[in-house]
Parts: C-alpha cells; structure tokens; sequence
C-alpha cells in the first residue's frame, strides 16, 4: 500500500488561505499550496488524512489525488485513468461510483461521458488485475469508494472522497431555522476575526439563529476537534483502518481540549422557536454549560463590557419580505453597535448596500460565498481599549 499521498482540501471560494493556515498549524507547512480554484494540496500519510478530516474547521472534504494527466480526447482519457494505480485503493468487490465529473474551458466538455469513460477504464484495470472475465461485471457490493474527475484547461484531476458527508456537517445541528449559516463558513469568520487571539473577551451573536456561531466560537476556543462525533468515508475502507489507529487519533484530540477556559459566550435571537433550537443544538454539541443564550431584540442589546466581539448573520433579502425591513432593521443595528466604541462587528450579509443602512463604512470588506450565496463579511474594528 503506498505510504504518502497527493491529498487535497476543498474550500469555498474566498477561503482558500484560512485552509492553508489550519494546514500548516496541523504540521503541513513544506507541502501546502494554494490553488486558484478552491482547493489547497499537501502530502501525507493514511494517518494525516484522518487528521485533516478531524481537525479542519473550514473545509469541505478531504480527498486523495489518485492521478493528474493531460486528456483531449476519450481515448486519452481512458488510457491515462486505466495506467492509474486502482488495486492500491480499491480491493475487489468494492463499490466505486464516479459520482462527479466537472469539465472547465476543455475539449472534454461532455460531464456524463467522461463519468462513463472514467468508470469503464477502472472496471477494465481492475477485471485484469483480479483476473475476472472482460465478459462478465464486477460484483460491487464492498464499501464504497467515491470517485470524482475535474477537467480544467484539458488538465485532468481523477480524486478519491475520504471525508463522505461535507466536513461542515459536525453532527451537532439537529434542527436549524429557514437560512442557516454552514458550520464551516462559520469557523471561517470566527478566525477572521480578533477574538481567538484572546478568547477570554466577550463573544455575542445578537441574530444567533441556531446558534452556529457560538458552537463554533466555544471549539474554537477549547480546541474541541470538529470532527469528533461524525464518521468519515475512509472508516469504511479496510486497507485504511488497518494502517490507522482512528481511536488513538480520537482519543489525542480529546486530551488536548481545553475544557475549564471561562468563556463568555452569549447569543440572542428575537424568535423564541429559534433560541430553544440553538440550546438543543448546543447541547448536542456537549456545550450547554458553555455558551449563553436568551430570547431578545438585536435592539435591546446593551454591555458595559470593553473590548468584545460581536458576530452576526442577519437577516437579508429573501429572508425578510419588505425591503424597508432590512434598510430598518440594519439602521437600528448600527445605532445599537454604535455606543460600544471598544468592540469589533464582524457582519456577513448578501445585501452589497448593508453600509448605507447601517450609515458606517467598514473597517474591512471581504467577499464569502454562503453555499451558492455571495455575500460579503463587513468587518468594523473596535478602538484599542488603553491599559
């Protein structure tokens, strides 16, 4: 079985470079690299892939680079996916749909052929190898191994899914209102903001919805590996699990918690419904004792507290049905924020006029993407509370 691995990280667009600092915080710095279209590469072993899938927050899946080549015509394609390595990665009987094919500016620009093609060349490596009649197909009823093609300027990428479900599905959102924010994008923000620098400040989501962004605040801040309660696709495949203890991984990520930090972490909602569901989902996430939560208008938010952090997705667009709505209810949040001089406002909205309703122009502008959603992170700077 090979040892080291091409692998790459998948991110939203806008994200790719908080990716690649976790990478490197995870010990990867000689190998990341950053490429210009949402994805970051580094090198590995079986047990790094286990790791980037417990601990990166900001991305979406973990893949395996099984090859890259240049392919202008079907029969380029298929040889070059046909001379891959398949028998190191999927032992006979296992399940191996090409589930994605995407073509960019290619000559391969038929999605569901290069899926065809893509198939009918690992069939054929693999009934040689096993030695299995051309005749005949092959019984896949073993785990499954995912399969996706990426073809850009003629250039193509064939990967393997190790993650399964997206990355920013952690396992604690049980329930979640009408535009939930995606746990990942989540911890993104969080990062891009001043507040893990010294977690001990005040930390408020005043619009807290479901409550993604105080969860993702208080594992910030206790080091809490995002992927602790969530099973992965590798589990499945048993080249994998021999070579990687994943309880030992588990375990080391538990023990480097930091569980008695005393966090002030609070958020609010205006919707009752809505508070009930964040407590539900903090307590999914073993954080009831942790983050605080009560039912009230982002107007009626007041703090004597210096030097804090505030955080808000609120409402916008087709979340609010009268456009004067949102003009009014971005005005009063200025006026809210305004008293609270020593604190930062990290706000991520769709509406590209947030800054005249909310009569500030931000510190900072940075365009994020919600899912399909462009939206930009509003980013207004707190002055320097003096010793």
């Amino acid at each position: 079985m090979k040892t080291k691995f091409k692998l790459q990280a998948t991110a939203s667009a806008g994200l790719e470079s908080i990716v690649a600092r976790e990478l490197r915080n995870l010990g990867y710095q000689e190998t990341v690299k950053i490429d210009d279209r949402s994805r970051v590469f580094f090198e590995g072993e079986a047990s790094d892939i286990a790791l980037a899938n417990i601990w990166l927050r900001t991305a979406d899946r973990v893949k395996i680079v099984v090859g890259e080549f240049t392919a202008k015509t079907f029969d380029e394609l298929f040889n070059e996916v046909f001379a891959l390595d398949w028998p190191e990665f999927l032992p006979l009987g296992s399940t191996f749909p090409v589930a994605k094919a995407k073509s960019v500016k290619s000559q391969l620009h038929n999605e569901p052929t290069i899926q065809s093609i893509t198939k009918k060349a690992i069939v054929k490596r693999l009934q040689q190898y096993y030695h299995r009649p051309e005749n005949l197909p092959l019984m896949e009823k073993g785990p499954e191994y995912s399969i996706e093609v990426l073809v850009h300027k003629d250039q193509v990428t064939v990967l393997l899914d190790t993650s399964g479900e997206s990355l920013f599905k952690r396992g604690y959102r049980t329930e979640h209102g009408g535009a939930p924010i995606k746990e990942n994008l989540a911890a993104a923000i969080i990062l891009l903001t001043n507040w893990p620098a010294n977690p001990l400040r005040p930390f408020v989501d005043p619009t807290c919805g479901s409550g993604t962004f105080c969860i993702e605040a208080a594992m910030i801040a206790m080091n809490i590996a995002p992927g602790l309660n969530r099973s992965f696709a590798f589990e499945k495949w048993p080249w994998f699990m021999t070579s990687v203890n994943l309880s030992e991984l588990k375990d080391r990520a538990r023990a480097s918690e930091k569980r008695d930090l005393p966090l002030q972490i609070q958020g609010s909602d205006i919707d009752g419904k809505m508070v009930e569901i964040a407590r539900h989902n903090t307590v999914a996430a073993g954080l009831e004792n942790v983050v605080q939560y009560k039912q009230m208008r982002l107007q009626d938010f007041r703090s004597d507290a210096l030097d804090g952090v505030i955080v808000s997705n609120p409402p916008y667009g087709e979340r609010l049905d009268d456009e004067a709505k949102v003009r009014q209810l971005y005005r009063e949040m200025g006026e809210t924020f305004r008293p609270l001089k020593t604190w930062s406002k990290y706000i991520i909205t769709a509406d590209e006029n947030f800054e005249l309703a909310y009569e500030n122009k931000a510190t900072k502008k940075r365009k994020l993407y919600n899912g399909a959603l462009k939206s930009y992170l509003y980013q207004y700077f707190g002055e320097r509370v003096k010793n």
